[in-house]
């Protein structure tokens, strides 16, 4: 007996008929013939499945189908999102934003041949690690300096070319585990070295550092700790203390910073490798695209002779930075030489921001989006505490000031989902039955892509 279904089934066009048909055939003057035909195939495909799924369903449009699925196919995987949420370095939302500086230089030079390992000078064979050497010197105070992929990799970099075989002393209190579940002694095994924990989770004197070191010992390492912290009844040696100890045995001290701010940040300020190296810290590694605000990257610097052996490293081939990650990261640190960091690093105007100027930008962006609902919803204007995020400064919170939607006949979750859904997609976070907007990581331009977004719905 012949069904609706097997009907409806026999009467889904080819192909070639939906390319042919006048509905989807001027696309084929603004899209690839691939991306079409793909859309139409999936399309159909769809059409198909709603009908096995459900005979009496209404058929959809095939070319308002084909539409759909090519602005699927045609959409960058990685996309632009509005950061609507207050965590400044939002790991999920690609942390730092570059500066304007470092992405004109990444389009001036990557789109053009460079002297990427070329020495102009001598017409001769050069080497990538040379470029930002000079400047991260001059920034730090460092004899040399070394730019890996990330930082995991820059600890990793040190681990092996300083203590393979031998143990690196640390404090138990200092195991810090970084993201993607990835553990520093997880990253110093994967070196070679052999961790040796000292002292407790909560107090760790300079005594127990002595007790320990040895024939063995290949490194004493002190960890920042930038994502946790440990509050009450609690000890640790200063990097005073660990230098001193170090110049004592003749063992390298090195310390990770981890986020590594570059100017003074919190209460009290984050450690800066400059401080860190006056202090007599032999080596000290951090991040690029956390605090400091540039593109994922991990820094090496102190003594020239300990950093000549992380570069000259066999793992150094396998995490050495590319030609974006220098050009950029090279620019990102011209600023902080030219001393424009609080105006022209994103991260850092926004982690330095007066709240005072962020509940304006509030006030503004509660304006917006009210015009935008009209009748249909309420925009409160609210303030708000908000960290930095990405591992950074757990205790301390940013003053902030949050535009706070409800829609009538919306959920604040199906409120959540219709932004994130936009063609700019809108980040933001739910509570208190509303969706909150915070106004501390929405930039003044991006105001006018929420309020669209939300007229959108």
């Amino acid at each position: 007996m012949d069904s609706p279904a097997r009907r409806r089934l026999r009467a889904l066009p080819s192909i070639d008929e939906v390319l042919r048909s006048d509905g989807v055939r001027p696309l084929l003057d603004t899209h690839s013939r691939w991306a079409v035909t793909e859309a139409a195939r999936r399309a159909v495909a769809g059409e198909r499945a709603r009908i096995l799924g459900d005979p009496e369903v209404e058929p959809e449009a095939i070319d308002v189908a084909v539409r759909r699925e090519l602005v699927r196919l045609v959409r960058p995987a990685i996309r632009r999102v509005v950061n609507a949420t207050g965590v400044l370095l939002h790991t999920n939302l690609g942390r730092a934003p570059l500066a304007l500086r470092a992405t004109e230089r990444i389009a001036q030079v990557a789109t053009h041949y460079s002297n990427l390992e070329y020495d102009l000078d001598a017409r001769g064979r050069g080497s990538r690690h040379a470029h930002l050497a000079g400047i991260l010197c001059h920034l730090t105070g460092a004899e040399d300096a070394v730019v890996a992929n990330n930082n995991a990799a820059a600890v990793l970099l040190v681990a092996s070319a300083l203590a393979a075989g031998k143990e690196v002393v640390v404090s138990r209190g200092e195991l810090v585990e970084i993201g993607g579940s990835f553990r520093i002694p997880e990253v110093v095994a994967a070196g070679g070295a052999r961790l040796r924990e000292v002292g407790t989770t909560n107090r760790t004197r300079i005594g127990d550092y002595r007790a320990v070191v040895g024939p063995d010992t290949g490194m004493l390492l002190k960890v920042h700790r930038s994502n946790f912290a440990v509050v009450g009844f609690t000890e640790e040696a200063s990097r005073e203390e660990l230098v001193a100890l170090g110049k004592e045995t003749g063992l390298p001290v090195v310390e990770d910073l981890g986020s590594g701010a570059f100017v003074p940040i919190g209460e009290p300020p984050e450690p800066t490798p400059a401080v860190c190296l006056a202090a007599g810290v032999d080596v000290v590694t951090w991040s690029g695209d956390k605090l400091l605000g540039g593109p994922q990257s991990g820094m090496v610097a102190g003594r020239h002779a300990l950093v000549q052996k992380v570069r000259k490293h066999p793992l150094m081939r396998a995490m050495r930075p590319d030609k974006l990650t220098l050009l950029a990261l090279e620019a990102t640190l011209e600023i902080y030489r030219d001393g424009a960091a609080q105006t022209e690093i994103p991260i850092v105007r926004h982690l330095l921001e007066p709240p005072e100027t962020v509940r304006a930008r509030a006030e503004r962006l509660a304006e917006a989006c009210q015009a935008a609902l009209g009748s249909r919803g309420t925009v409160s204007l609210t303030e708000s505490l908000v960290k930095a995020g990405g591992g950074s400064m757990p205790l301390v919170d940013f003053h902030s000031w949050a535009a706070v939607v409800r829609m009538e006949g919306r959920t604040a979750e199906a409120l959540e989902l219709g932004l994130r859904g936009a063609p700019t997609p809108v980040v933001g976070r739910i509570a208190d039955d509303g969706l909150w907007l915070d106004a501390r990581t929405v930039e003044d331009d991006e105001i006018a892509l929420v309020a669209e977004a939300l007229r959108a719905l």
